[in-house]
């Protein structure tokens, strides 16, 4: 049986041979022939159009195929583009604000070199701005050398305020905006002096400048570092640099005029401070203050100087009226 199948099998391919072989040989015959050549010419010419279409629907999906490949692609770039740009902007931002730590620094190490007095360099590390109080943080304490009253300068060698509390590892430090705050200034121009107190505003007030003096817009004030009698030293060395005048208020019937400064450090912006350590202002230590020797006493050479009180001023008494 199977060989019989098999015996069909190859009958069918042989018989299918010869028909394709025939057929292929008629039309070979009828191909050469004018009359079905026209034939064929005209079937052509017919479908042309069609052809046509068909060719111009081919080439325009494959163009639409093309676009949306170069789409995608150009979707991929522009994601990978992106994200290049933004990790260099952030790098970017990074060395902006390293450079711009930097140039900082140099600033506050240029100070401390041409600075007279011993000096440690602090970084801000907290703000206290409140109705009452205007005060910073550093992050530096005793262990460093810093005690209450210890001055602390910005870049340029501009005023920032005063150290009122002080641990091992931090001090606080009241800034010249401080309502609280005061320190004798003086004008660069003539030497003229006044009382510079804070605002919660942001400008200071230069109080009870004599009026004779000249005072203009654009000039400088400084700390006056005056030194009085017995010892007793300003709390602030003399020839620091609080501000610039920004406004004058004169009264032609007071003695004295006010000005208003632009303060030279910028309160908002404190990152890096220089403390001055070796500096005592105010009263001297006990043991070097003068003594009252109003009772006679001689002190032994080499104690602490007598202090001269100041008479007190007798009211004067008005005559009697004659009879």
């Amino acid at each position: 049986m199977t060989a019989l199948l098999a015996t069909r099998a190859a009958r069918r391919r042989g018989i299918a041979f010869l028909v394709l072989l025939l057929v292929s040989v008629m039309l070979m015959a009828f191909s050469s022939n004018p009359a079905v050549r026209e034939v064929q010419n005209g079937v052509s010419f017919a479908f042309r159009p069609i052809q046509g279409a068909i060719d111009e629907a081919a080439r325009a999906a494959a163009s639409v195929l093309a676009t949306v490949s170069e789409i995608d692609r150009l979707r991929v770039d522009n994601a990978a583009l992106r994200a290049e740009n933004d990790r260099l902007a952030a790098e970017n931002a990074r060395l902006d604000e390293v450079r711009r730590e930097n140039d900082s620094l140099t600033a506050l190490l240029q100070l401390q070199a041409g600075f007279d007095h011993q000096t440690t360099a602090t970084a801000v590390i907290a703000r206290e701005s409140s109705e009452f109080r205007r005060l910073v943080v550093v992050d530096k304490g005793t262990d460093d050398g810093i005690s209450v009253g210890d001055v602390a300068v910005a870049a340029g060698g501009a005023l920032v305020g005063r150290v009122v509390e002080v641990g091992p590892s931090s001090a606080k430090i009241v800034l010249l905006t401080d309502p609280g705050s005061t320190v004798i200034g003086q004008l660069t121009t003539n030497a003229a002096t006044g009382e510079v107190v804070g605002q919660l505003g942001g400008v200071l007030v230069m109080r009870q400048i004599d009026a004779g003096e000249t005072v203009a817009v654009g000039d400088e004030v400084v700390t006056a570092g005056i030194e009085l009698g017995g010892g007793v030293r300003s709390p602030y060395p003399k020839g620091l640099l609080i501000g610039q005048v920004v406004d004058v208020k004169r009264d032609a019937n007071d003695v004295v005029q006010t000005a208003y400064l632009q303060p030279a450090a910028p309160f908002d912006k404190l990152e890096y401070l220089l403390v001055i350590l070796d500096y005592e202002g105010g009263l001297p230590p006990i043991e070097e203050q003068p003594v009252d020797c109003g009772g006679g006493g001689v002190l032994p050479e080499g104690e602490q100087p007598c202090l001269s009180p100041t008479p007190a001023a007798t009211p004067s008494r008005a005559p009697s009226p004659r009879p």
